[in-house]
């Protein structure tokens, strides 16, 4: 029987890895600890649990969004503006 919450689980496995490209680490450790964080919790078959880690994985994802932006607001600042 196919989980209903698998598509669910693969969109935000595409999306974190699109996210982990520009990841300061570099895109091949975040992709590996991905696959590792996938793959750990690959088991697991509780509905609800399985939307709780969809609801983690999705905070993950808006925090690296916040982290780029302010990667990307720290580079304008230091272009226009002197310290």
């Amino acid at each position: 029987m196919v989980n209903p919450l698998r598509p669910d689980v693969v969109r935000l496995y595409k999306n974190l890895l699109y996210l982990g490209r520009e990841y300061p680490k570099g895109a091949d450790y975040f992709r590996d600890r991905l696959r590792a964080a996938f793959a750990r919790n690959s088991g697991v078959q509780d509905p609800e649990q399985i939307r709780q880690m969809i609801a983690r994985g999705e905070y993950v994802a808006r925090e690296l969004e916040a982290l780029y932006h302010l990667r990307k607001y720290r580079a304008m600042k230091r272009r226009y503006y002197e310290d």
